[in-house]
């Protein structure tokens, strides 16, 4: 069994061995076959990836050229641009002289004058002693006048000189309330500011009172703003400060431009002002390409024509290398003509101021303080002059803007527009006759003429200013017929008859003057009946002096409603001091006609003729007789606040007159009117006849300068 076993055991493993030959062999077998497979894949996967990298590398190459020539080459313009754009800055000139303003004639009535003003901006931020050696500098080169140094000034600059003892003049509870930002700083300061004694402000010297005019300049509003300390630099203060601005940081010195005034303040209110930007209108002006320190026309015509007066800056460019290159060479502004004459105009204020000094020396003309006069050439609606003189303290003072801002009573004026209804909605006829009576209707007072006229036509009613024939018509217009003590059931239509008439005509509604503001006057919506008799006499609604004159106007150029304007032409700019070539001439501008018929509208031309030649007409002698004048009167009831209180308290008496010459080829029209020129009186009838004097006057005037 053991030998068995041996050789068993011997043959086992015999065959072990050589399986595990075989197997080793086949391992190295196995494995070289797997490396003559894999060897040969993983080269070629290689040299793909390699070849793959290359031409990506190509690629990217040729793309980078491909864009770097395009930067270098095609879009150079376009990128030049856009580092010119972020390298540099644009920049403007001084302001530019405004267009100058002239009268119809060519008379200079607005000029410039240089100026050089002394700037001041706290660019670094320097404290109040470091101010101070500034401005003790500055004085060397400057002469600061002090002599109107203000209150306030002196009081901020003893509060920073003597700043511990201000300081004291608080209480613990305010400083408290203060660091608790109860107080504001402003409130904080005008404590200690109001509780310096007048006695420690007396103490200081002149050299401190120049030095607190100049410190509070330099401190006036936004820090960030330019302030101005002085505006009429002579030229040894400009060139001593040019000369040693390096000593001065934060001033500087500027060209600017002054408005001067050849003919004075003669209708200097209308012309208008020019001042820096408002701080409400601020945004406004942005956007239309203004700079914040522009000065612009803040008013009447120098507002109203900007687009015109303000001409345009100088453009620079500065680059990066600080260097300043023209872009766009600026020039003044274009000139304007007016329709005014100068001439004309001086001596309309004359009369009117010599009339109002003779009225206040009259008697029962306690409340008169004004009359005001516009002369139109009444085709065009060119103004020819128009004035407006106050009595005011013992002085007369200019108030012409009066024109198109306050509003008066007109009286019976307003008639021919009024007849005109009658006739349109056919409640009277031409030459019909209606007695003049008192009238009685029931809920109101017993109404009458200011004499009664019995039976009278539609002429001898506006000659004579009949009321009664106006409220007849009226009653008619309304649907009714008078009788005495009648209830009158109102229509609100016969209302509007007589207002859309009386639009038709400019009264109640914007002229469309050329100035940036108008008034509209007084419209109630109180439509009582007896308020509708008091219409159609002019004693219920109120009207501006310029609204009277464009209603006049139309009546004289048989219908047609002409926007009135001051505005004659604007002159392009030139080399020299003359005027340019034209640029625009203003067009006549009608607004609408009036509606009713040729026939009716001579026919109040005739009444209006009858006014001032009729015997007994209440215009004769208004106009002297070879002028052929045609008008109409007007006397009203009229109101006024005595004591300001809001409250109307006080009657007056308002006289007017409105009228053109020739009758019938008119030449101008003029509207006088004196509001409270009288009073009524238990003790005196005596009404003053200012405005029938300034009419005969002006009228004359006219007539001696121009003819006819």
């Amino acid at each position: 069994m053991s030998k068995f076993n041996s050789k068993k055991i011997y043959k086992i493993k015999k065959n072990i061995k050589l399986f595990n030959n075989t197997k080793k062999d086949n391992r190295v077998k196995i494995k070289n076959h797997e490396d003559r497979i894999k060897l040969p894949n993983y080269n070629r996967i290689v040299g793909i990836r390699y070849n793959l990298f290359i031409i990506l590398t190509i690629l990217v190459f040729v793309f980078l050229c491909f864009n770097l020539y395009n930067l270098m080459i095609n879009d150079k313009i376009k990128y030049v641009s856009i580092l010119e754009k972020y390298n540099s800055k644009e920049t403007s000139s001084d302001s530019v002289p405004r267009g100058r303003i002239y009268d119809r004639n060519y008379n200079l009535l607005v000029d410039n004058k240089l100026v050089r003003k002394l700037t001041f901006k706290n660019i670094n931020d320097l404290g109040f002693n470091e101010l101070i050696e500034e401005i003790k500098i500055l004085s060397n080169y400057v002469f600061i006048d002090f002599s109107k140094v203000s209150s306030r000034a002196l009081r901020e600059y003893y509060c920073e000189k003597y700043y511990s003892y201000c300081s004291s003049l608080v209480t613990e509870n305010e400083y408290k309330l203060y660091k608790s930002e109860k107080l504001t700083s402003n409130e904080f300061n005008n404590i200690k500011i109001n509780r310096i004694s007048d006695d420690k402000i007396n103490e200081l010297s002149d050299d401190d009172r120049r030095l607190a005019e100049v410190y509070y300049l330099m401190r006036k509003g936004y820090s960030y703003d330019s302030k101005t300390i002085k505006d009429d630099l002579t030229d040894v203060e400009y060139a001593s400060v040019i000369e040693h601005i390096d000593e001065l940081p934060g001033f500087d010195v500027e060209n600017g431009w002054e408005r001067v005034y050849p003919y004075g303040d003669t209708f200097k209110s209308i012309l208008g002002s020019v001042s820096s930007i408002p701080g409400e209108m601020k945004n406004e002006y942005l956007k239309q390409g203004y700079s914040l320190n522009d000065r612009v026309g803040i008013s009447y015509l120098e507002k109203e024509y900007e687009q015109y007066l303000r001409g345009s800056k100088d453009v620079f460019k500065l680059d990066s290398f600080d260097d300043l290159d023209l872009v766009k060479e600026g020039s003044r502004g274009e000139d304007i003509v007016l329709t005014i004459d100068i001439n004309l105009q001086k001596k309309l204020d004359d009369i009117v101021t010599r009339e109002v000094i003779a009225t206040k020396g009259e008697p029962n003309t306690e409340y008169y303080d004004h009359s005001t006069v516009i002369l139109q050439n009444p085709s065009n609606g060119e103004i020819l002059a128009m004035s407006s003189k106050k009595y005011k303290n013992g002085n007369v003072v200019d108030n012409l803007t009066s024109v198109v801002n306050e509003t008066v009573t007109p009286g019976s004026i307003v008639k021919g527009a009024s007849i005109l209804v009658g006739y349109n909605s056919g409640s009277i006829r031409i030459g019909e006759v209606l007695v003049d009576e008192c009238v009685k209707v029931a809920a109101t007072p017993e109404k009458c003429s200011y004499v009664t006229l019995g039976p009278i036509d539609d002429i001898t009613a506006l000659a004579k200013s009949s009321n009664v024939y106006q409220f007849k018509t009226a009653i008619r217009v309304n649907g009714q017929e008078y009788y005495p003590n009648m209830k009158m059931n109102f229509k609100q239509s016969s209302f509007d008859k007589y207002r859309d008439m009386y639009h038709s005509f400019g009264l109640g509604v914007k002229t469309e003057i050329d100035l940036p503001f108008e008034s509209l006057g007084y419209t109630s919506k109180d439509i009582r009946a007896g308020n509708l008799l008091d219409f159609v006499i002019g004693q219920y609604e109120t009207y501006t002096p310029i609204q009277i004159s464009q209603y006049i106007s139309t009546i004289a150029n048989n219908g047609s409603r002409v926007v009135p304007h001051l505005l004659k032409e604007v002159r392009k700019v030139s080399n020299s001091d003359d005027l340019g070539e034209i640029d625009f001439t203003y067009e006549t501008k009608v607004l609408n006609k009036v509606d009713t018929s040729d026939v009716y509208l001579n026919r109040v031309r005739d009444g209006f003729y009858a006014v001032m030649h009729m015997p007994g007409g209440y215009g004769v002698g208004y106009m002297p007789d070879y002028l052929d004048g045609a008008g109409k009167t007007g006397t009203s009831q009229s109101f006024i606040d005595l004591d300001n209180d809001g409250v109307i308290d006080t009657e007056t008496i308002t006289s007017s007159f409105v009228g053109y010459a020739p009758g019938y080829s008119p030449k101008f029209s003029i509207a006088v009117i004196s509001p409270n020129s009288s009073k009524p009186s238990e003790t005196t009838t005596y009404a003053s006849l200012v405005t029938y004097r300034i009419t005969q006057q002006v009228s004359q005037l006219y007539y001696d300068m121009y003819g006819f």
